[in-house]
């Protein structure tokens, strides 16, 4: 029998939206039974993670259920909970235990940001483009205009406009929603978040991928070359290059200066390349000729005691 842990945060706000089934049962459905939802707010699931997540449902079971709303044809769209569908399957389960909610569609996706907004290890990206649509459903507006009313909202506080946005209806729900979600405040997510959105499409993929921190992906997004710019993520990823190093590299980068080519750079590089062109998918006579090469490294190197 599965074990049902306390009820997060997220799961209260369901049970405080007005249905009339507010405490609904713990139901075992077929995974079969299961679609993820279109407008899922994380679009990135980290394959380590994952697997993690796979050996404790082995091990523990299903300890949260899921959250879903009835999708017509015996179907069932998951509100939130995906991430764990997703480690079930690869778990090898066939049911899973869920909560059925009659939820609209505005309902489901309040209650999936909000979820997912709540979770320890969001990524920055997420966390912006989950808030800024969670306001657009709230205030029936889209983001542009969402944007448009936060920069108000920070203009009138900093006395640089005078019309009346504060203290408004629009203003009150931004505040309100914020105080809900509890992460940053409106302000900080206006100095902070908004200007993530400006960020190179390439910066923007690894941050959604939470393949980087957000300081460091907004230093290497200095660099407007985006070869240069794309070797420097790729560096950054493979050497774990702290926020110091990067900020040096794109130093010297914008002064037109050669990073210095030192020997574990150099062999980091090479390294980082060669898995990342997998000759041994792309091109068998190049990876043929590799294996010869790394067999002669690993001869010197075994003979490196030797004179």
């Amino acid at each position: 029998m599965d074990v049902i842990e306390p009820r997060t945060n997220s799961e209260l706000t369901v049970a405080a939206a007005p249905q009339d089934n507010d405490n609904p049962e713990t139901k075992h459905l077929p995974l079969t039974q299961l679609v993820p939802r279109t407008a899922q707010p994380r679009r990135y699931f980290d394959p380590e993670k994952l697997q993690g997540l796979v050996r404790s449902i082995q091990s523990q079971g299903i300890l949260e259920a899921l959250l879903v709303r009835p999708a017509g044809s015996d179907q069932y769209e998951i509100v939130f909970g995906e991430r764990r569908y997703r480690a079930a399957q690869l778990a090898g389960l066939t049911t899973v235990p869920c909560k059925i909610r009659p939820l609209s569609d505005a309902e489901a996706l309040e209650l999936s940001l909000i979820e997912n907004l709540q979770r320890e290890d969001i990524n920055p990206i997420e966390e912006t483009e989950g808030i800024l649509q969670l306001l657009a459903n709230k205030l029936q507006k889209n983001s542009e205009q969402v944007i448009q009313l936060l920069h108000r909202m920070q203009n009138e506080a900093k006395g640089k406009i005078t019309q009346n946005v504060l203290g408004n209806a629009d203003a009150d729900a931004v505040d309100a929603l914020f105080r809900t979600v509890g992460r940053v405040s409106w302000q900080s997510f206006v100095n902070a978040r908004l200007p993530l959105l400006k960020l190179p499409e390439d910066i923007l993929e690894v941050l959604r991928q939470g393949k980087i921190e957000y300081t460091k992906a907004k230093a290497i997004a200095k660099i407007d070359d985006p070869d240069g710019r794309q070797t420097l993520i790729e560096d950054a990823i493979a050497e774990n290059l702290s926020l110091k190093q990067i900020q040096e590299r794109v130093k010297a980068m914008l002064a037109g200066e050669e990073t210095p080519d030192t020997p574990q750079t150099r062999i980091d590089t090479i390294s980082r390349r060669l898995r990342s062109a997998k000759l041994w998918e792309t091109n068998p006579q190049k990876w043929q000729q590799a294996q010869t090469l790394l067999q002669q490294l690993e001869e010197l190197l075994g003979d490196r005691g030797e004179k």
